[in-house]
């Protein structure tokens, strides 16, 4: 019962959290899915372009996943050892890492846009709106990777309310500011495509001041007397091993994620709009889900640091009830609101009614993904990156695999909706392989990595 509490506890502020995520999404996609055809503009054409420059924000954000997930998990390690000064140390590598690549990737914003376009390709009309919002969002990149290791750092520090208040400033202010500027509401100047992206940069550098202040005035003592020299000094070796498997693994499921949206632009802009709102919804369970993978992560860093096997026997059983019965739930919901959800998203009724097509998908999720989220936060708190690096190396050739075969099997020439469709049961077996890979190496990963430290 206390460590049903405990995962209650940790699991709930972070789904309150990521209920906002999808939402920033989703409001961004409608605030410019009913811009009324602004600037001769068609509705499939906004949504294809906040699409692909979301997408290549993924592509870059993805790569730095690590200073979220290895920061969590060795902070809860520290933290079951109550090691204040292992606590500090994890915090501060994190900061400083992102830190300068953030400033970097603003420096090089050129380079990085014109690579991506390398590989995607779309109409003129949609690189034009996606090169416009990369140059206004990008501003915020050392803001967004600083956030990412300060949450991780929340989540091993067993203290997820601080993260979720994070996550909901940073998402309330990008709706407000979305809408305020996207529609020149009140004193606001109306700045159409573009004010979804500036409201982006407002919120997570508003974001980035209010965790800062947090860590400031409640963590104090965590860092009373620390050595800044030794923030780069001692088990050097192992943190960036680790960070490099994390970084392998960021890009095993960017090149899922991305692929998904190249693969889906070929098809044409409706093609596009509709499968971006389609995943928009597919992730709206995995925002959910992902509450309890942190809890997972947090219990299982915290125990192995207390070597308490009993108790992370008891976080793997626990953490999967509760998912489990979400999922359940989730299923019923996508079942009755799958298609009306996409009336909200656009008022275009050629990409309601192309999406529709699509909707049964959404049933596969809960099911499927359960198990994939659940052990990814598991293994982050054993800080089990070689796992994670080979699980998700696995279902990107999985995945590009199955679009391939499928595709062959179709006769070579599809039509868009049946491409779609084929793209879609290729996403799907990536999540399969994914739980599946995790599963069978659970049982000996965890008690490897429990007894080594």
């Amino acid at each position: 019962m206390k460590l049903n509490r405990g995962i209650i506890r940790l699991a709930v502020p972070s789904i309150l959290a990521g209920i906002t995520v999808p939402l920033v999404g989703l409001v961004d996609m409608a605030v410019v899915g009913h811009l009324d055809g602004e600037g001769g503009m068609a509705a499939a054409t906004a949504l294809g372009g906040i699409a692909i420059g979301t997408t290549i924000f993924d592509l870059v954000y993805w790569c730095f996943g690590f200073l979220r997930a290895g920061t969590g998990g060795v902070t809860a390690q520290a933290f079951g050892r109550n090691d204040r000064q292992g606590q500090a140390q994890a915090l501060l590598r994190s900061l400083g890492i992102a830190l300068s690549a953030g400033v970097a990737l603003t420096a090089l914003q050129w380079v990085i846009f014109n690579v991506a376009f390398l590989f995607i390709k779309c109409t003129p009309e949609v690189r034009l709106l996606a090169q416009r919002y990369f140059y206004i969002r990008i501003w915020a990149a050392p803001a967004a990777l600083s956030l990412f290791a300060i949450k991780g750092w929340f989540i091993g520090m067993q203290n997820s309310v601080h993260s979720m208040a994070t996550d909901l400033i940073v998402n309330g202010v990008n709706i407000l500011s979305s809408i305020l500027l996207g529609f020149g509401i009140w004193i606001f100047p109306r700045m159409g495509f573009s004010g979804v992206a500036a409201g982006t940069v407002i919120a997570q550098w508003t974001g980035l001041v209010f965790a800062l202040s947090v860590v400031r005035l409640r963590y104090r003592d965590v860092f009373e007397g620390y050595d800044l020299k030794r923030t780069f000094k001692g088990s050097l070796r192992q943190f960036f091993a680790m960070n490099a498997d994390l970084f392998v693994r960021s890009l095993g499921l960017i090149a899922v994620y991305i692929g998904f949206t190249v693969i889906s632009a070929r098809f044409g802009d409706l093609m596009l709009a509709a499968s971006a709102i389609i995943m928009k919804l597919l992730m709206f369970f995995s925002y959910f889900i992902d509450g309890f993978a942190y809890a997972a992560e947090a219990l299982t860093g915290r125990f192995i640091g207390e070597k308490s096997e009993e108790g992370l026997r008891s976080t793997v059983r626990g953490v999967f009830a509760w998912s489990w019965a979400l999922a359940v739930v989730f299923t019923g919901i996508y079942w009755i609101l799958g298609t009306p959800i996409f009336h909200l998203m656009t008022s275009d009724t050629e990409v309601i009614a192309a999406g529709a097509k699509f909707a049964p998908w959404l049933l596969a999720m809960p099911i499927i993904g359960c198990p994939a989220f659940i052990w990814d936060g598991i293994f982050i708190g054993a800080t089990a990156s070689r796992q994670l690096r080979n699980s998700t190396v696995l279902c990107a050739v999985g995945f590009f695999a199955a679009w391939g075969i499928g595709i062959a099997a179709a006769g070579g020439s599809v039509s868009n909706e049946t491409a779609i469709h084929i793209l879609m049961g290729a996403y799907f077996v990536h999540l399969a392989i994914r739980a599946l890979y995790l599963t069978l190496k659970s049982k000996t990963t965890i008690r490897i990595y429990s007894q080594r430290h």
